[in-house]
């Protein structure tokens, strides 16, 4: 969306800074070390642990100078949670990493294929255009299927006014004339589902199992994610443009410290209902996708572990599950 009452830049302790800005940096580096004890691997793990280390060090670092952008910025409750939290647990990961747990060498492996498949969207202009103009041409279609046929416009303003928050001139935004003042529903990359997508298919195509059925799983769950996206824009941007969700106007202005009562709508179908849904969906899918390829478990395992200091063995139950319905193993094509 067009955030109009959001800013870049935070104050934190007296220190002004842009979180973005200050994160992509460290991104590259997370990124490089990641890859680069992925590779390491290859030839001795004892190389490639304290590579994969110091990526989880500078991971912590990123997730702490990202977070204010989540908290204070977008005003996520969920993301914003989920990057404060992740803090700690990247050192975590780094520590028992380090002293031993080589597992982790697979979600470290994860995360660096994920980065691989996100960061060209991130970084290269054509293709963050193509997704994103991809994105609102279908979610577009899909609001004309439902009676709704909003204006889509390019540019950083429409009829002399200014598309507040809007980065760059593509032909993304949704334009809602509302009761004088226009609203405006901006897709950005946040909302195109490749950042999901990239999490899945780096946890898929990290893990040792066989391609043809690694490349199955990876087919369903782009498609499943990106679908459900398209439906979560559609959902949002009509609720937002039309003012659907007016609902505790007050209190919802309070606990996100916003002064524009119009975006009450988003905050309540985008914050709270639509990111705790893809929650719930994104935890379910996962449960749904161990059953194809249950060599992720290692992965979730590990997560669990990291979360709850407790050991689980999933990997056995969904083989044993497999087994049991006459269904092919692990080893299996």
């Amino acid at each position: 969306m067009s955030e109009t009452v959001l800013q870049a830049g935070v104050d934190v302790a007296g220190l002004s800074f842009e979180p973005v800005a200050v994160s992509e940096p460290l991104m590259w580096l997370v990124l490089a070390a990641f890859l680069g004890s992925s590779l390491a691997a290859l030839y001795d793990d004892r190389l490639a642990r304290p590579v994969a280390t110091a990526g989880w060090v500078l991971f912590g670092a990123y997730w702490l100078v990202l977070a204010p952008h989540f908290i204070l910025i977008q005003k996520s409750v969920i993301e914003g949670l989920g990057s404060v939290a992740a803090v700690p647990l990247s050192l975590y990961a780094g520590y028992l990493l380090w002293h031993g747990r080589e597992s982790l060498l697979v979600l470290t492996r994860a995360i660096g294929v994920m980065g691989l498949i996100y960061v060209p969207f991130l970084t290269i202009a054509p293709l963050r255009q193509a997704i994103i103009e991809s994105v609102t041409d279908q979610v577009a279609f899909l609001m004309t299927l439902v009676g709704h046929d909003p204006l889509v416009v390019n540019g950083l303003s429409h009829n002399g006014i200014e598309i507040t928050g809007k980065q760059y001139p593509y032909e993304n935004t949704f334009w809602f004339d509302g009761d004088g003042r226009p609203i405006t529903y901006t897709i950005i990359l946040a909302c195109t589902g490749i950042g999901s997508i990239s999490i899945f298919a780096g946890g898929i195509l990290a893990v040792d199992a066989p391609w043809r059925r690694k490349l199955r799983t990876l087919a369903v769950t782009v498609g499943v994610i990106y679908v459900l996206n398209l439906f979560r824009n559609v959902v949002i941007g009509l609720a937002f443009g039309l003012q659907k969700a007016q609902f505790f106007e007050g209190t919802i202005m309070t606990l996100f410290g916003i002064s524009d009562p119009r975006l009450v709508s988003y905050y309540i179908v985008d914050r709270i209902l639509a990111q705790t849904g893809s929650v719930v969906v994104l935890v379910a899918l996962t449960w749904v996708l161990m059953r194809e390829l249950p060599e992720l478990a290692v992965i979730v395992e590990d997560l669990l572990y990291l979360v709850t200091g407790t050991e689980y063995d999933l990997g056995a139950t969904f083989e044993a599950d497999e087994t049991d319905a006459g269904t092919p193993t692990p080893g299996d094509d």
